[in-house]
């Protein structure tokens, strides 16, 4: 059975929690930073295009130097690298258009996707794609103010936004649970959702609401999906998940030997639901399609199984 503590065992499985990074968040306040790291050929720039970021010939990132970008309108300071090859370099992430990226790169396969690559990639390259995105993607939904409907600018190499009257706006996390879901016999719980294909199979997982304990969230969100009671929610660890903007936090849940239990998908956003023991799991490789090894829910799918669920899942 899953321990009750986070372990360093369980929270190696996390790739996108990684990293080697210092955030350097004082640097930010220097004014002419981003003109400062651009005129410093020692700087290296992620460079991201809708989602995907730059590639190397051996899947690494490719870091580029400022010269080899044009100065577009989104500039981010990500901090400095804590480990070699970079260490003590400063590290910025830029966009680039289609025509820019095609220009820099005309290759589609130089341009990977964090779901797809993220368990692959190094310590510093998982930590640098996985703020990179998380940064991109705030900036994307947030250029005008949520109070007065004004356009605004990015500031503090793009740790912030300010609108017309300098009022501040900060990057959001939304908290996000998801359960490993145990019955008396040790079997995992896994649910098929409306919006994939009905052969693709994860734990269950949704939003905390406002005003709710995480506990809360992991016994209401299980419940409302599949109409199980669950107790003894124990939190396992937690990984940033910037598709969009959520921090997944990793929990294993028992069902409630007390209550009589039916499955019951909601029919809306859980279309299907299957218990699987280990036996099974394993003999349903070819049938089912699983979470992607970049994901918290494979490391908690993984950490119950007890090792690497050998598919051919590449997400």
């Amino acid at each position: 059975m899953i321990g009750r503590y986070v372990s360093r065992e369980f929270l190696s499985l996390l790739p996108l929690s990684r990293h080697e990074l210092d955030r350097d968040y004082l640097t930010r306040n220097r004014p002419e930073l981003l003109e400062e790291l651009w005129a410093d050929d020692a700087t290296r720039v992620v460079v991201l295009t809708h989602g995907t970021a730059l590639l190397a010939d051996d899947g690494s990132l490719r870091l580029v130097t400022p010269s080899a970008v044009p100065v577009t309108t989104l500039r981010l300071y990500l901090g400095k690298a804590t480990a070699e090859p970079l260490l003590g370099v400063s590290v910025a992430a830029v966009v680039l258009g289609d025509d820019e990226a095609k220009a820099l790169e005309p290759d589609r396969e130089k341009w990977g996707n964090l779901r797809s690559i993220g368990s692959r990639l190094s310590t510093l390259d998982a930590g640098l794609f996985t703020v990179a995105l998380a940064l991109v993607n705030w900036h994307a939904s947030h250029g005008f103010s949520p109070r007065t409907g004004e356009p605004t600018t990015p500031e503090l190499g793009g740790w912030v936004r300010k609108d017309p009257e300098g009022k501040e706006i900060f990057p959001r996390t939304d908290a996000a649970i998801i359960v490993g879901i145990i019955d008396g016999d040790d079997r995992i719980l896994l649910g098929s959702n409306a919006l994939w294909e009905g052969n693709r199979y994860s734990l269950l997982a949704g939003f905390v609401e406002p005003g709710e304990s995480l506990e809360n969230a992991v016994i209401r969100e299980v419940f409302e999906e599949s109409g199980i009671r669950v107790v003894d929610p124990v939190y396992l660890g937690s990984q940033p998940w910037p598709f969009p903007a959520s921090l997944m936090l990793g929990f294993t849940a028992r069902v409630d030997p007390n209550v009589d239990q039916v499955l019951t998908p909601d029919g809306e956003e859980i279309l299907d639901l299957r218990w699987f023991s280990r036996a099974e799991l394993k003999a349903s490789l070819g049938e089912v399609i699983l979470p992607g090894h970049a994901s918290i829910a494979r490391a908690i799918l993984e950490h119950w199984y007890g090792g690497p669920i050998e598919d051919e899942i590449d997400w």
